[in-house]
């Protein structure tokens, strides 16, 4: 079969998947294609042309939301739970990726749709690269930890505080990660919808109702999902116990 571009970026994505960024070089992809090394370079310059071209092709693959009809909230779920799927479906890539600046371009299509939905959320048009640029650092830093095993060690760390040390369940297994990750994007959401009527009360009438698309003033937590109750302060200002929370409120495809 005769080499072509796409046939080299999809064979190194194949030695990635196995064995990693480190085992990519020139020759073992030339093993692996069957060639000879030197004829890799008529389709392309070095390995760091390929890492580039293997992270647009996986890119091209992140299936762009087209629930127009959808509230911003579950457009924002969605993009960012199968960007996550992505992820796990190619660690090795992705970790490496994530350490790349230049990693998302403009014309990628998880920006386009990311930045298109937080337009449509009635984020100000002067702030949506910047609000986008800071869901994708919140997000594929967590996205970082969940490949590396940091978000499972420090999940289980062991607390100091003497009232911060009831028993409970280690989190582990991939539902403790999907746990956090729901808590995360609910954590992002909560803020943008806070800043968004906020903007809104700034610039309407002052009740906020109504002055921002797709938020809910009164809507409460979606069923077992986490809620944070505060701590109650004495007079003084010192915290005191925390008050006792419902018991029912606990924590709870690459795309062909």
């Amino acid at each position: 079969m005769p080499l072509t571009e796409a046939g080299i970026h999809a064979a190194a994505l194949r030695l990635i998947d196995a064995e990693g960024v480190e085992a990519l070089t020139m020759r073992r992809l030339a093993t692996a294609l069957d060639a000879n090394p030197m004829s890799l370079y008529h389709h392309v310059p070095n390995k760091e042309a390929v890492l580039r071209g293997v992270a647009r092709m996986v890119g091209a693959r992140f299936r762009t939301v087209t629930l127009e009809d959808a509230p911003w909230q579950e457009r924002i779920r969605l993009l960012a739970t199968d960007f996550r799927t992505l992820a796990h479906r190619h660690p090795n890539l992705m970790a490496y990726s994530f350490s790349q600046p230049d990693f998302i371009q403009p014309e990628d299509p998880f920006w386009a749709a990311l930045t298109g939905t937080l337009d449509a959320a009635g984020v100000p048009h002067s702030e949506v690269r910047q609000v986008a640029a800071l869901l994708c650092a919140v997000v594929i830093g967590v996205l970082i930890a969940e490949l590396n095993g940091a978000l499972h060690q420090w999940s289980n760390l062991e607390p100091t505080a003497p009232a911060a040390s009831a028993e409970g369940t280690p989190n582990t297994g991939p539902e403790a990660e999907d746990r956090m990750f729901r808590l995360v994007l609910d954590t992002i959401i909560t803020g943008l919808e806070s800043r968004l009527i906020a903007d809104g009360d700034r610039e309407g009438d002052g009740d906020g109702e109504g002055a921002v698309r797709g938020v809910a003033p009164e809507a409460g937590p979606r069923s077992g999902e986490p809620v944070f109750v505060p701590r109650q302060q004495s007079a003084s200002g010192s915290r005191g116990p925390d008050p006792d929370p419902d018991p029912s409120c606990r924590l709870g495809a690459e795309p062909t």
